[in-house]
């Protein structure tokens, strides 16, 4: 994404993503910037949601998803390129430090 249309994209981004955690359908979601120098000096973005299951991640394709990817495709149109992947998690991993 160039740099120019960033904070605007990041302003929009976050409330899609409430959208999208807002049809019930999902755990949660996570916003990171990828650490990479890209020649231009764009930045690239990842968003992950984790869906409740498959049968809730299959409901927001048939209900919700066209009309969301539709309104960001008119907003940002070939500003912004996005692609989907879907992922199964086989193993979660989480330390908990102790800072006492």
């Amino acid at each position: 994404m160039s740099s120019h249309l960033e904070k605007e994209w990041l302003e929009w981004i976050r409330e899609h993503i409430a959208l999208v955690l807002g049809t019930g359908l999902f755990k949660d979601a996570r916003l990171t910037r990828v650490l990479v120098e890209e020649q231009d000096g764009s930045s690239t973005f990842s968003i992950q949601y984790k869906a409740i299951s498959r049968e809730t991640l299959e409901t927001y394709y048939s209900k919700h998803a066209e009309a969301l990817r539709k309104e960001g495709l008119e907003k940002w149109g070939d500003n912004v390129l996005s692609f989907r992947t879907e992922l199964d998690v086989l193993d979660e991993y989480t330390v908990h430090h102790n800072l006492n």
